[in-house]
């Protein structure tokens, strides 16, 4: 009896340990993805998500700049650490939430840069950064209205001059580095990489990093700590340009993007794509 039950134990914990590696090989095969690949969902769903992710993204911009500058007592080094820390913590969020609809480019040099890759078709692209566009506008007026501003007031906060216009271009070649080269080898870390990217540019750039030219173009309707004259607008945009392609054109010279890299970008859902795609239940079948 005792050695039958000894056994009988030995095999049972065989038995368990097979079935445990079993599942541990296997949890994310068998799960249905909450959402289809971002290229799948219609072009409709995915401007709305690229609208409302880029105006989340602003009123934490702005919010936080207003917020942050009426509690640093004049501290500008403190105002603009918090203002950096709250967007980097938006941002991972937002990218996070959105990546599964639309990709959570929430930025037009980002979409255009990932239409050159094949990322999104090049139909799309006009859709997506109106969307963007209207959002980012959105999102400041509404950061503007929770703490009792008017919705729009005209930016008299002077950003401009050669150095400005290079930190812009560092900015974002920096970004469109960062973004690239996560989508090529660690797509799930893209969100965080992006946010930490962002957080440190704001510090290390003399433009305090808006390396985004719907951010640009709505920050210039808010006469704040993080606001931008309109006149000064045009040349940071061009400089953003500049930098998002200079970086994709580094990126395609060190090795080609493959459409599947591009259609990664800042999408939190690549990852689970990738494992469904690349499991295979009839391994033999497949190679018949």
């Amino acid at each position: 009896m005792g050695v039958a039950g000894k056994l009988t134990t030995s095999s049972l914990k065989a038995k368990n340990a097979t079935t445990r590696r079993a599942r541990a090989a296997r949890p994310k095969d068998l799960l249905p993805p909450l959402y289809p690949r971002a290229a799948e969902v219609n072009l409709a769903r995915r401007a709305v998500a690229e609208a409302v992710g880029t105006a989340l993204l602003l009123t934490a911009i702005v919010g936080s700049g207003i917020m942050a500058e009426r509690l640093a007592a004049g501290n500008v080094a403190l105002a603009l650490l918090a203002n950096a820390l709250a967007t980097g913590g938006a941002l991972v969020a937002i990218i996070l939430g959105f990546g599964p609809v639309s990709g959570a480019h929430l930025n037009p040099v980002v979409t255009i840069a990932d239409a050159w890759q094949r990322g999104i078709s090049w139909i799309d692209v006009p859709a997506y950064v109106v969307a963007q566009i209207l959002g980012a506008i959105a999102g400041v007026g509404i950061a503007n209205l929770m703490f009792a501003l008017p919705v729009f007031s005209i930016s008299h906060h002077v950003r401009t001059g050669a150095p400005l216009w290079l930190g812009e271009f560092v900015a974002t070649f920096g970004l469109l580095a960062v973004i690239w080269g996560c989508a090529r080898s660690k797509p799930q870390a893209t969100p965080f990489a992006v946010a930490a990217y962002i957080v440190g540019a704001y510090w290390f750039t003399s433009s305090t990093s808006f390396a985004n030219p719907a951010v640009t173009i709505a920050r210039s309707l808010s006469d704040t700590f993080a606001g931008i004259r309109p006149i000064d607008v045009s040349p940071f945009v061009v400089a953003q340009l500049a930098g998002a392609a200079a970086a994709t054109a580094l990126f395609v010279w060190f090795a080609p993007t493959s459409q599947r890299a591009a259609e990664s970008v800042l999408s939190s859902h690549s990852l689970v794509s990738e494992v469904r795609d690349d499991f295979d239940p009839h391994p033999v079948a497949a190679h018949s």
